[in-house]
């Protein structure tokens, strides 16, 4: 039975299908010698390697599924390695042997909170889809004043960029003067969308931390900087959650 090449190398832990894809296009992989394309399937006897190293694809060679749940601090990037020499998401991460962390989504510079990393491309791209319906809180301080009215557009939906932004729910959690809280979530987690839903209502966000990922919440022992690993218990509940095999 044959499988996609991207999904193949995904569950290999190599990379998410979309990073996959990528180095696909770019030549890096060769399935029995012959540079790969996109949309090639292979099957359990062909040879893979990327960059000339063979990927090992037997059950017993897979690395075990790792999920790390991560509070990021403000002012770090989501990337593996920055041109600008900021600091990281990937910086405090312990070591992988044979696998590397994958960054489940991404919070931008000034944005903290609730960050998964998993060593499993195929949970990471399952957790990432859009048609997966996987919600995100965020817990949002905001400066100005918000009507019934704001709340009413912004939960109907705003078009921003091209797409419906909405939030599928908003709820007030206090504050002095002009600084309110609220929780809001979503479905999807396009780039800014959260200020730029507040933003369309003229109202300004002045801090914005993510608190849940679907089943998973931050933990308030976890604090910023520092990453909690979740037990095997917890991540089939999570693996279950994205419909992704629970290996036996």
């Amino acid at each position: 039975m044959s499988e996609k090449l991207q999904k193949v190398l995904a569950r290999a832990g190599l990379g998410s299908r979309r990073q996959l894809e990528q180095w696909i296009s770019a030549g890096r992989i060769k399935v029995n010698g012959q540079v790969a394309s996109l949309g090639d399937r292979v099957k359990p006897e062909d040879r893979i390697t990327v960059d000339g190293k063979k990927v090992g694809r037997e059950r017993k060679n897979r690395p075990r599924c790792r999920v790390l749940l991560y509070n990021k601090p403000d002012h770090e990037v989501c990337t593996r390695d920055d041109p600008q020499g900021r600091p990281t998401v990937f910086d405090r991460l312990p070591p992988l042997r044979n696998s590397r962390w994958i960054s489940v989504g991404r919070l931008d510079l000034n944005s903290s909170g609730l960050l998964l990393f998993t060593n499993d491309g195929e949970l990471a791209n399952r957790l990432m889809h859009p048609s997966g319906g996987i919600d995100r809180e965020y817990a949002v301080r905001v400066l100005g004043e918000v009507t019934d009215e704001m709340l009413r557009q912004m939960r109907k939906g705003v078009i921003i960029d091209g797409h419906l932004c909405r939030f599928s729910d908003i709820r007030y959690f206090g504050g002095e003067g002009a600084n309110q809280w609220y929780h809001v979530v979503l479905m999807e987690g396009r780039n800014r969308e959260v200020r730029k839903l507040w933003q369309s209502q003229g109202v300004q966000v002045s801090r914005l931390k993510r608190v849940r990922f679907g089943p998973v919440f931050i933990p308030s022992s976890v604090s910023a900087g520092k990453f909690h690993e979740l037990k095997q218990a917890e991540i089939d509940a999570l693996r279950n959650y994205a419909r992704v095999r629970v290996d036996t």
